[in-house]
């Protein structure tokens, strides 16, 4: 019987490089307010956004994805020759094939980059990290670029009172390589299914291609519902990924939760006992909710403003539609 030969990477993968893309529109909520019946201190106060961006027609998911690639890759010191996989988070990008991330690897120029698509929610740069760490310990790659993008204005129906508000566009990415100690913990991540009708699209696209629903699917939420689930469960598998790291909220630098609510951050980290000293991303406030995109871009923004340095260990966790989640610790670029 034949032996096969044991893959050769690397000892453990770091994040080597980070890159982000927002929209030039910047969307204030009295724009919002155009079409749902609320005020501005409502949608502060509930949500702590004030402004979003919102994707022109030719700021599309492939051309937010360059942008924020394109950043990622020089500040990894790298060349996008040398990126041997590409892995999108995504929901809005809307044909179903090929993966977008199959154009977004030729437009850079890769050399026949692996590239493929994931759907995970506001989740998925978690689970793009962790496939990506994977990637360059077994051997496949050694230098794998993330993604997470969304254009959501996309997805947004503007007469919902529920959830106009809460939905921004931009793409946010991160170069992941080889590195000699660990700075890529161990992911701790999951699913709830029976969940899933707390967050989701409204009808599928087949309803409206056939003339059942009048109006273009969009996202939807069951708001307390989300909200409960996020600061109770979310707080207890950010401790989980402290934990497999072998980190305590006292040697944390930065916390870095997805940005879907600033009740729901100022909540997890008072739920998690979070020092005083830790920096935590709070970007919801001027970016709004842009799912996938949300954590690297706050990363990139709290490392251009210095709020945060290179080095720093931060808690990252991402959670939503499905409903799931994923959570590490990483050391910053």
């Amino acid at each position: 019987m034949a032996k096969i030969k044991p893959s050769k990477g690397a000892p453990y993968a770091r994040i080597l490089g980070v890159g982000g893309y927002r929209p030039t529109r910047v969307v204030p909520n009295e724009v919002i307010l155009e079409t749902i019946d609320s005020s501005d201190e409502w949608i502060r106060s509930r949500s702590g956004i004030e402004t979003r961006h919102w994707a022109s027609p030719e700021e599309t998911v492939a051309v937010m994805s360059v942008e924020a690639s394109g950043k990622a890759i020089a500040d990894a010191g790298i060349e996008a020759g040398q990126i041997d996989a590409v892995v999108v988070s995504t929901v809005s990008h809307f044909q179903q094939t090929p993966a977008i991330a199959t154009e977004i690897a030729d437009r850079l120029g890769t050399n026949k980059a692996a590239a493929f698509d994931i759907s995970a929610g506001c989740a998925g740069f978690g689970y793009g990290l962790t496939l990506a760490k994977s990637m360059v310990v077994e051997g496949s790659a050694a230098y794998v670029l993330v993604i997470g993008v969304e254009r959501l204005s996309d997805l947004t129906d503007l007469e919902d009172r529920a959830t106009a508000f809460l939905f921004g566009d931009g793409a946010g990415a991160v170069v992941v390589g080889p590195s000699q100690e660990p700075a890529i913990g161990p992911t701790v991540w999951g699913s709830e299914g029976d969940k899933s009708e707390v967050i989701k699209q409204t009808v599928p696209w087949t309803d409206y291609r056939d003339g059942e629903v009048e109006k273009f699917p969009a996202i939807t939420q069951e708001g307390q519902a989300v909200f409960r689930w996020a600061v109770f469960e979310m707080a207890k598998v950010a401790q989980q990924a402290l934990d497999a790291a072998g980190i305590t909220s006292d040697e944390l630098d930065v916390f870095i939760p997805h940005q879907a609510n600033v009740r729901i951050i100022d909540s997890m980290v008072k739920t998690l006992k979070l020092p005083e000293h830790v920096t935590v991303a709070r970007d919801i406030r001027t970016t709004g909710n842009t799912s996938a995109a949300s954590i690297p871009l706050a990363m990139e923004r709290l490392l251009a403003t210095g709020e945060a340095k290179s080095g720093d260990t931060a808690l990252v966790i991402g959670f939503g539609a499905g409903l799931v989640y994923a959570a590490t610790v990483v050391t910053l670029p």
